[in-house]
Protein backbone atom coordinates (compact mmCIF):
# COMPACT_ATOMS: atom_id res chain seq x y z
CA UNK A 1 0.00 0.00 0.00
CA UNK A 2 1.54 3.27 -1.13
CA UNK A 3 -0.56 5.52 1.08
CA UNK A 4 -4.01 6.75 1.95
CA UNK A 5 -6.07 8.95 -0.39
CA UNK A 6 -9.17 10.62 1.03
CA UNK A 7 -11.89 11.88 -1.30
CA UNK A 8 -14.64 14.26 -0.27
CA UNK A 9 -17.72 13.58 -2.40
CA UNK A 10 -19.10 10.40 -3.96
CA UNK A 11 -20.43 11.96 -7.15
CA UNK A 12 -19.20 11.45 -10.71
CA UNK A 13 -15.75 13.00 -10.24
CA UNK A 14 -15.28 11.57 -6.76
CA UNK A 15 -16.04 7.99 -7.81
CA UNK A 16 -13.83 8.32 -10.90
CA UNK A 17 -11.02 9.62 -8.68
CA UNK A 18 -11.53 6.79 -6.18
CA UNK A 19 -11.28 4.11 -8.85
CA UNK A 20 -8.21 5.70 -10.46
CA UNK A 21 -6.39 6.08 -7.14
CA UNK A 22 -7.25 2.54 -6.04
CA UNK A 23 -6.11 1.09 -9.35
CA UNK A 24 -2.80 2.91 -8.86
CA UNK A 25 -2.31 1.19 -5.51
CA UNK A 26 -3.66 3.65 -2.95
CA UNK A 27 -5.91 2.84 -0.04
CA UNK A 28 -8.96 4.98 -0.74
CA UNK A 29 -11.63 6.38 1.54
CA UNK A 30 -14.57 8.41 0.22
CA UNK A 31 -16.57 10.69 2.52
CA UNK A 32 -20.14 11.41 1.36
CA UNK A 33 -22.64 13.42 3.40
CA UNK A 34 -25.69 11.97 1.61
CA UNK A 35 -27.20 8.59 2.48
CA UNK A 36 -26.40 7.21 -0.98
CA UNK A 37 -23.49 7.62 -3.38
CA UNK A 38 -23.85 8.97 -6.92
CA UNK A 39 -27.25 10.61 -6.48
CA UNK A 40 -26.61 13.39 -8.98
CA UNK A 41 -25.54 10.91 -11.65
CA UNK A 42 -29.08 9.51 -11.61
CA UNK A 43 -30.58 12.84 -12.72
CA UNK A 44 -28.19 13.50 -15.60
CA UNK A 45 -29.45 13.33 -19.17
CA UNK A 46 -33.06 13.21 -17.96
CA UNK A 47 -32.27 9.97 -16.17
CA UNK A 48 -30.39 8.47 -19.13
CA UNK A 49 -26.90 9.87 -18.31
CA UNK A 50 -25.47 11.76 -21.28
CA UNK A 51 -21.97 10.77 -20.21
CA UNK A 52 -20.00 12.57 -22.95
CA UNK A 53 -20.08 14.00 -26.47
CA UNK A 54 -18.22 13.37 -29.72
CA UNK A 55 -17.68 17.10 -30.20
CA UNK A 56 -15.13 18.24 -27.65
CA UNK A 57 -13.52 21.66 -27.92
CA UNK A 58 -12.93 24.84 -25.92
CA UNK A 59 -16.23 26.41 -27.03
CA UNK A 60 -18.09 23.80 -24.98
CA UNK A 61 -16.66 25.01 -21.66
CA UNK A 62 -16.65 28.26 -19.66
CA UNK A 63 -13.94 29.06 -17.14
CA UNK A 64 -12.23 32.09 -15.64
CA UNK A 65 -8.91 30.78 -16.95
CA UNK A 66 -8.86 30.31 -20.72
CA UNK A 67 -7.65 26.91 -21.80
CA UNK A 68 -7.90 25.21 -18.41
CA UNK A 69 -10.82 22.85 -19.22
CA UNK A 70 -9.27 21.54 -22.43
CA UNK A 71 -5.91 20.99 -20.74
CA UNK A 72 -7.74 18.74 -18.28
CA UNK A 73 -9.67 16.98 -21.06
CA UNK A 74 -6.38 16.52 -22.90
CA UNK A 75 -5.03 14.54 -19.96
CA UNK A 76 -7.91 12.05 -20.05
CA UNK A 77 -10.00 12.52 -23.15
CA UNK A 78 -13.02 11.06 -24.86
CA UNK A 79 -11.43 7.84 -26.09
CA UNK A 80 -9.91 7.14 -22.67
CA UNK A 81 -13.30 7.81 -21.10
CA UNK A 82 -15.07 5.42 -23.46
CA UNK A 83 -12.44 2.78 -22.77
CA UNK A 84 -12.84 3.35 -19.04
CA UNK A 85 -16.59 2.75 -19.16
CA UNK A 86 -16.44 -0.10 -21.64
CA UNK A 87 -14.00 -1.77 -19.25
CA UNK A 88 -16.63 -1.44 -16.54
CA UNK A 89 -19.30 -3.01 -18.75
CA UNK A 90 -21.06 0.02 -20.25
CA UNK A 91 -22.04 -0.37 -23.90
CA UNK A 92 -22.13 3.08 -25.49
CA UNK A 93 -25.01 4.45 -27.57
CA UNK A 94 -24.27 7.36 -29.93
CA UNK A 95 -27.19 9.73 -30.63
CA UNK A 96 -25.85 12.27 -33.13
CA UNK A 97 -22.68 12.65 -31.10
CA UNK A 98 -24.39 12.59 -27.70
CA UNK A 99 -23.16 9.51 -25.84
CA UNK A 100 -25.31 7.43 -23.48
CA UNK A 101 -25.22 3.98 -21.91
CA UNK A 102 -27.03 1.58 -24.24
CA UNK A 103 -29.42 0.78 -21.41
CA UNK A 104 -30.57 4.42 -21.38
CA UNK A 105 -30.35 4.25 -17.60
CA UNK A 106 -28.20 6.60 -15.54
CA UNK A 107 -28.36 4.00 -12.79
CA UNK A 108 -26.23 1.71 -14.99
CA UNK A 109 -23.38 4.23 -14.90
CA UNK A 110 -23.64 4.74 -11.16
CA UNK A 111 -23.87 1.01 -10.53
CA UNK A 112 -20.73 0.06 -12.48
CA UNK A 113 -18.76 2.81 -10.73
CA UNK A 114 -19.85 1.57 -7.32
CA UNK A 115 -19.21 -2.04 -8.30
CA UNK A 116 -15.66 -1.21 -9.37
CA UNK A 117 -15.06 0.87 -6.26
CA UNK A 118 -16.15 -2.06 -4.12
CA UNK A 119 -14.00 -4.44 -6.14
CA UNK A 120 -11.02 -2.15 -5.49
CA UNK A 121 -11.85 -2.10 -1.77
CA UNK A 122 -12.69 1.59 -1.71
CA UNK A 123 -14.31 2.49 1.60
CA UNK A 124 -17.31 4.82 1.26
CA UNK A 125 -18.55 6.52 4.41
CA UNK A 126 -22.17 7.63 3.85
CA UNK A 127 -24.08 10.24 5.88
CA UNK A 128 -20.68 11.46 7.05
CA UNK A 129 -20.32 15.20 7.67
CA UNK A 130 -16.97 16.98 7.83
CA UNK A 131 -16.69 19.80 10.36
CA UNK A 132 -13.16 20.84 9.41
CA UNK A 133 -9.98 19.74 7.67
CA UNK A 134 -6.53 20.56 8.94
CA UNK A 135 -3.01 19.77 7.85
CA UNK A 136 -1.21 17.19 9.95
CA UNK A 137 2.16 18.34 11.27
CA UNK A 138 3.55 14.95 10.19
CA UNK A 139 2.19 15.38 6.66
CA UNK A 140 -1.17 14.77 5.07
CA UNK A 141 -4.55 15.87 6.32
CA UNK A 142 -6.81 15.31 9.32
CA UNK A 143 -10.53 15.20 8.58
CA UNK A 144 -12.79 15.84 11.55
CA UNK A 145 -16.19 14.22 10.93
CA UNK A 146 -19.26 13.26 12.93
CA UNK A 147 -18.13 9.64 12.51
CA UNK A 148 -14.66 10.21 13.93
CA UNK A 149 -11.31 11.55 12.75
CA UNK A 150 -9.66 10.35 9.54
CA UNK A 151 -5.99 10.68 8.61
CA UNK A 152 -5.23 10.88 4.89
CA UNK A 153 -1.87 11.24 3.12
CA UNK A 154 -3.48 13.01 0.15
CA UNK A 155 -6.88 14.64 -0.22
CA UNK A 156 -9.16 15.17 -3.22
CA UNK A 157 -12.01 17.67 -2.90
CA UNK A 158 -14.76 16.51 -5.27
CA UNK A 159 -17.69 17.84 -3.27
CA UNK A 160 -19.63 19.39 -6.16
CA UNK A 161 -21.11 22.87 -6.47
CA UNK A 162 -24.32 24.44 -5.14
CA UNK A 163 -26.50 23.26 -8.03
CA UNK A 164 -29.26 20.72 -7.32
CA UNK A 165 -28.65 20.64 -3.54
CA UNK A 166 -31.19 17.81 -3.14
CA UNK A 167 -28.59 15.52 -4.74
CA UNK A 168 -25.91 16.55 -2.26
CA UNK A 169 -24.32 19.57 -3.94
CA UNK A 170 -24.90 22.08 -1.16
CA UNK A 171 -21.75 24.20 -1.53
CA UNK A 172 -20.07 22.81 1.58
CA UNK A 173 -17.00 21.92 -0.47
CA UNK A 174 -16.32 25.60 -1.12
CA UNK A 175 -15.93 26.24 2.60
CA UNK A 176 -13.53 23.32 2.91
CA UNK A 177 -11.48 24.72 0.01
CA UNK A 178 -11.41 28.18 1.59
CA UNK A 179 -10.31 26.67 4.88
CA UNK A 180 -7.32 25.18 3.06
CA UNK A 181 -6.32 28.54 1.58
CA UNK A 182 -8.08 28.50 -1.79
CA UNK A 183 -10.05 31.31 -3.40
CA UNK A 184 -13.61 30.69 -4.58
CA UNK A 185 -15.21 32.71 -7.37
CA UNK A 186 -18.81 33.43 -6.40
CA UNK A 187 -20.97 30.47 -7.50
CA UNK A 188 -24.15 31.30 -9.41
CA UNK A 189 -26.81 29.07 -11.04
CA UNK A 190 -26.10 27.92 -14.62
CA UNK A 191 -27.95 25.72 -17.11
CA UNK A 192 -31.11 27.17 -15.63
CA UNK A 193 -34.38 28.90 -16.60
CA UNK A 194 -34.83 32.68 -16.88
CA UNK A 195 -37.56 34.62 -15.08
CA UNK A 196 -38.81 37.49 -17.22
CA UNK A 197 -40.83 40.67 -16.76
CA UNK A 198 -44.47 40.71 -17.82
CA UNK A 199 -47.57 38.55 -17.67
CA UNK A 200 -47.72 37.54 -21.34
CA UNK A 201 -45.72 34.38 -20.62
CA UNK A 202 -48.76 32.89 -18.94
CA UNK A 203 -50.51 33.11 -22.31
CA UNK A 204 -47.64 31.32 -24.06
CA UNK A 205 -46.89 28.75 -21.35
CA UNK A 206 -46.47 25.19 -22.58
CA UNK A 207 -45.32 26.11 -26.09
CA UNK A 208 -42.15 24.57 -27.53
CA UNK A 209 -40.74 26.01 -30.73
CA UNK A 210 -37.52 26.27 -32.70
CA UNK A 211 -35.96 29.66 -31.98
CA UNK A 212 -32.69 31.55 -31.86
CA UNK A 213 -31.88 33.53 -28.73
CA UNK A 214 -29.38 36.31 -28.09
CA UNK A 215 -28.57 37.46 -24.57
CA UNK A 216 -27.52 41.06 -23.89
CA UNK A 217 -26.10 42.70 -20.75
CA UNK A 218 -26.37 46.51 -20.76
CA UNK A 219 -26.85 46.28 -24.52
CA UNK A 220 -23.76 44.15 -25.18
CA UNK A 221 -24.22 40.76 -26.83
CA UNK A 222 -22.94 38.14 -24.36
CA UNK A 223 -24.09 34.82 -25.84
CA UNK A 224 -26.39 33.28 -28.42
CA UNK A 225 -27.80 29.87 -29.23
CA UNK A 226 -30.49 28.11 -31.21
CA UNK A 227 -32.73 25.15 -30.40
CA UNK A 228 -36.06 24.22 -28.90
CA UNK A 229 -37.28 27.14 -26.82
CA UNK A 230 -39.76 26.36 -24.05
CA UNK A 231 -42.12 29.07 -22.87
CA UNK A 232 -43.17 28.78 -19.23
CA UNK A 233 -45.55 30.87 -17.17
CA UNK A 234 -42.74 32.94 -15.66
CA UNK A 235 -40.42 33.27 -18.66
CA UNK A 236 -38.06 31.24 -20.82
CA UNK A 237 -36.63 27.73 -20.66
CA UNK A 238 -35.25 25.04 -22.95
CA UNK A 239 -31.75 24.12 -24.12
CA UNK A 240 -30.88 27.44 -25.86
CA UNK A 241 -31.84 29.32 -22.70
CA UNK A 242 -29.80 26.96 -20.52
CA UNK A 243 -26.78 27.54 -22.75
CA UNK A 244 -26.83 31.33 -22.25
CA UNK A 245 -28.12 31.40 -18.67
CA UNK A 246 -24.73 31.54 -16.94
CA UNK A 247 -24.06 34.89 -18.63
CA UNK A 248 -27.43 36.16 -17.42
CA UNK A 249 -26.69 35.05 -13.86
CA UNK A 250 -23.30 36.77 -13.78
CA UNK A 251 -24.61 39.98 -15.38
CA UNK A 252 -27.59 40.19 -13.04
CA UNK A 253 -25.27 39.67 -10.08
CA UNK A 254 -23.36 42.70 -11.36
CA UNK A 255 -26.65 44.63 -11.49
CA UNK A 256 -26.65 44.93 -15.27
CA UNK A 257 -29.78 45.15 -17.41
CA UNK A 258 -30.26 41.75 -19.03
CA UNK A 259 -32.46 41.11 -22.05
CA UNK A 260 -33.02 38.21 -24.42
CA UNK A 261 -33.94 38.73 -28.06
CA UNK A 262 -35.93 35.81 -29.46
CA UNK A 263 -36.12 35.02 -33.17
CA UNK A 264 -39.18 32.84 -33.76
CA UNK A 265 -38.23 32.31 -37.42
CA UNK A 266 -34.48 31.63 -37.32
CA UNK A 267 -34.48 29.86 -40.70
CA UNK A 268 -35.42 33.12 -42.48
CA UNK A 269 -33.26 36.21 -42.85
CA UNK A 270 -35.08 39.42 -41.95
CA UNK A 271 -35.63 40.48 -45.57
CA UNK A 272 -36.94 37.00 -46.46
CA UNK A 273 -39.25 37.01 -43.45
CA UNK A 274 -40.65 40.41 -44.38
CA UNK A 275 -41.28 39.19 -47.92
CA UNK A 276 -43.07 36.16 -46.50
CA UNK A 277 -45.32 38.36 -44.36
CA UNK A 278 -46.23 40.53 -47.36
CA UNK A 279 -47.02 37.50 -49.51
CA UNK A 280 -49.20 35.98 -46.80
CA UNK A 281 -51.01 39.30 -46.32
CA UNK A 282 -51.78 39.31 -50.04
CA UNK A 283 -52.63 35.62 -50.35
CA UNK A 284 -54.63 35.45 -47.11
CA UNK A 285 -56.07 38.95 -47.25
CA UNK A 286 -59.56 37.65 -46.55
CA UNK A 287 -58.54 36.29 -43.15
CA UNK A 288 -58.59 38.29 -39.92
CA UNK A 289 -55.15 39.03 -38.45
CA UNK A 290 -55.96 36.63 -35.62
CA UNK A 291 -55.76 33.80 -38.17
CA UNK A 292 -52.84 35.25 -40.13
CA UNK A 293 -50.23 33.02 -38.48
CA UNK A 294 -52.26 29.80 -38.45
CA UNK A 295 -50.05 27.10 -39.93
CA UNK A 296 -46.96 29.21 -39.32
CA UNK A 297 -46.79 29.89 -35.58
CA UNK A 298 -48.36 28.45 -32.47
CA UNK A 299 -51.50 30.57 -31.85
CA UNK A 300 -50.41 31.26 -28.26
CA UNK A 301 -47.33 33.01 -29.62
CA UNK A 302 -49.03 34.77 -32.54
CA UNK A 303 -51.70 36.36 -30.34
CA UNK A 304 -49.03 37.86 -28.09
CA UNK A 305 -46.99 39.12 -31.06
CA UNK A 306 -50.05 40.77 -32.61
CA UNK A 307 -50.81 42.53 -29.34
CA UNK A 308 -47.23 43.77 -28.95
CA UNK A 309 -47.29 45.01 -32.56
CA UNK A 310 -50.48 46.94 -31.81
CA UNK A 311 -52.58 45.03 -34.35
CA UNK A 312 -56.19 44.07 -33.68
CA UNK A 313 -56.85 40.36 -34.31
CA UNK A 314 -60.09 41.33 -36.09
CA UNK A 315 -58.54 43.52 -38.82
CA UNK A 316 -58.30 41.84 -42.23
CA UNK A 317 -54.82 40.65 -43.21
CA UNK A 318 -55.20 42.38 -46.58
CA UNK A 319 -55.62 45.72 -44.80
CA UNK A 320 -52.33 45.52 -42.91
CA UNK A 321 -50.03 48.37 -43.87
CA UNK A 322 -46.33 48.08 -44.55
CA UNK A 323 -45.69 49.82 -41.23
CA UNK A 324 -47.85 47.31 -39.36
CA UNK A 325 -46.13 44.40 -41.07
CA UNK A 326 -42.80 45.96 -40.09
CA UNK A 327 -43.84 46.06 -36.43
CA UNK A 328 -44.99 42.46 -36.69
CA UNK A 329 -41.65 41.50 -38.25
CA UNK A 330 -39.79 43.16 -35.37
CA UNK A 331 -41.69 41.08 -32.81
CA UNK A 332 -41.33 37.93 -34.89
CA UNK A 333 -37.57 38.24 -35.42
CA UNK A 334 -36.52 40.16 -32.32
CA UNK A 335 -39.01 39.70 -29.51
CA UNK A 336 -37.50 41.25 -26.38
CA UNK A 337 -37.70 39.56 -22.99
CA UNK A 338 -36.49 41.52 -19.97
CA UNK A 339 -34.79 39.11 -17.57
CA UNK A 340 -35.46 39.78 -13.91
CA UNK A 341 -33.64 36.78 -12.41
CA UNK A 342 -32.49 33.24 -13.03
CA UNK A 343 -34.09 30.36 -11.19
CA UNK A 344 -32.38 29.32 -7.93
CA UNK A 345 -29.72 26.66 -7.37
CA UNK A 346 -32.46 24.09 -6.78
CA UNK A 347 -33.37 24.33 -10.48
CA UNK A 348 -29.84 24.65 -11.86
CA UNK A 349 -27.94 21.74 -13.38
CA UNK A 350 -24.52 23.25 -12.64
CA UNK A 351 -22.92 26.46 -11.35
CA UNK A 352 -20.70 29.08 -12.87
CA UNK A 353 -17.96 29.98 -10.42
CA UNK A 354 -16.14 27.82 -7.90
CA UNK A 355 -12.56 27.18 -6.83
CA UNK A 356 -10.25 29.49 -8.80
CA UNK A 357 -8.54 27.34 -11.44
CA UNK A 358 -5.46 29.56 -11.43
CA UNK A 359 -4.59 27.84 -8.15
CA UNK A 360 -4.84 24.32 -9.64
CA UNK A 361 -2.45 22.49 -11.99
CA UNK A 362 -4.56 21.12 -14.90
CA UNK A 363 -2.03 18.35 -15.60
CA UNK A 364 -2.35 16.83 -12.12
CA UNK A 365 -5.37 18.62 -10.55
CA UNK A 366 -3.09 19.33 -7.58
CA UNK A 367 -3.29 22.58 -5.68
CA UNK A 368 -0.56 25.04 -6.59
CA UNK A 369 -0.57 26.34 -3.02
CA UNK A 370 -0.88 23.18 -0.91
CA UNK A 371 0.91 19.94 -1.74
CA UNK A 372 -1.12 16.79 -1.50
CA UNK A 373 -4.44 18.58 -2.08
CA UNK A 374 -6.34 17.94 -5.32
CA UNK A 375 -9.62 19.06 -6.89
CA UNK A 376 -12.06 17.40 -9.28
CA UNK A 377 -15.42 18.15 -10.88
CA UNK A 378 -17.97 20.87 -10.27
CA UNK A 379 -16.25 22.35 -7.25
CA UNK A 380 -13.96 24.10 -9.74
CA UNK A 381 -14.74 27.24 -11.72
CA UNK A 382 -15.58 25.25 -14.86
CA UNK A 383 -19.02 24.81 -16.39
CA UNK A 384 -19.88 23.12 -19.65
CA UNK A 385 -22.82 23.57 -21.98
CA UNK A 386 -25.59 20.96 -22.19
CA UNK A 387 -24.62 17.74 -23.91
CA UNK A 388 -22.43 15.64 -21.63
CA UNK A 389 -19.65 18.17 -21.16
CA UNK A 390 -19.95 18.60 -17.41
CA UNK A 391 -19.79 14.84 -16.94
CA UNK A 392 -16.80 14.57 -19.27
CA UNK A 393 -15.01 17.18 -17.16
CA UNK A 394 -15.95 15.19 -14.06
CA UNK A 395 -14.52 11.95 -15.48
CA UNK A 396 -11.36 13.64 -16.76
CA UNK A 397 -10.58 15.70 -13.68
CA UNK A 398 -11.50 12.83 -11.36
CA UNK A 399 -9.28 10.25 -13.02
CA UNK A 400 -6.36 12.69 -13.29
CA UNK A 401 -6.70 13.71 -9.64
CA UNK A 402 -6.90 10.10 -8.46
CA UNK A 403 -3.95 8.94 -10.53
CA UNK A 404 -1.83 11.95 -9.59
CA UNK A 405 -2.52 11.61 -5.88
CA UNK A 406 -1.55 7.93 -5.89
CA UNK A 407 1.51 8.37 -8.09
CA UNK A 408 2.86 11.24 -6.00
CA UNK A 409 2.45 9.14 -2.86
CA UNK A 410 4.30 6.30 -4.57
CA UNK A 411 7.14 8.65 -5.56
CA UNK A 412 7.38 9.94 -2.01
CA UNK A 413 7.42 6.41 -0.60
CA UNK A 414 10.08 5.11 -2.99
CA UNK A 415 12.21 8.19 -2.46
CA UNK A 416 11.95 9.45 -6.02
CA UNK A 417 10.42 12.63 -4.60
CA UNK A 418 9.07 15.59 -6.47
CA UNK A 419 5.71 16.15 -8.04
CA UNK A 420 5.09 16.08 -11.72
Amino acid sequence: MIGRVGIVGAGASGLAAAIAAARAGAQVTVIEHMDKAGKKILSTGSGRCNLSNRKMDASCFRCGQDGFPMKVIGGFGLEETLGFFEGLGILIKDRNGYLYPYSDQASSVRDVLLQEAERRRVQIHLSCHISRIEEDAKGGFLLHTDQGRLKEDALILAAGSKAAPATGSDGSGYELAKGLGHSVIKPLPALVQLRCQGTMYRQMAGVRTDAAVRLFADGKLMAEDRGELQLVDYGLSGIPIFQVSRFAARALDQRKRVTVRVDFMPAWEEREAFGLLKRRASLLGYKPAGEFFTGMLNPKISQVLLKLAGISPSVKAGELTGKQLGRLLEQLKSYEAIVMSVNPFANAQVCCGGVDTRQVDPQTMESRIKKGLYFAGEILDVDGICGGYNLQFAWSSGVIAGRSAARNLERAKTGRGGRK
